[in-house]
């Protein structure tokens, strides 16, 4: 049990004081920079998905002569 508590207290000590945690700029700035990230892809992505659909649609009506 003795185990359980050292390592417990460990655990919170490196927490409270060992780790580097960001400031409120900080992480308003790697938030905005995930959220355009994610934003860039998604547009890539659906227009990959709609030139593709396009494509196929075009094949398809070719085939269906």
């Amino acid at each position: 049990m003795e185990k359980l508590r050292e390592g417990f207290r460990e655990y919170t000590d490196e927490l409270l004081n060992k780790v580097q945690w960001p400031t409120l700029e900080e992480l308003q700035s790697s938030t905005v920079t995930v959220l355009i990230a994610s934003l860039v892809i998604a547009l890539v992505i659906f227009g990959m998905d709609f030139a593709f659909r396009n494509l196929m649609n075009t094949a398809y009506s070719l085939i269906n002569l």
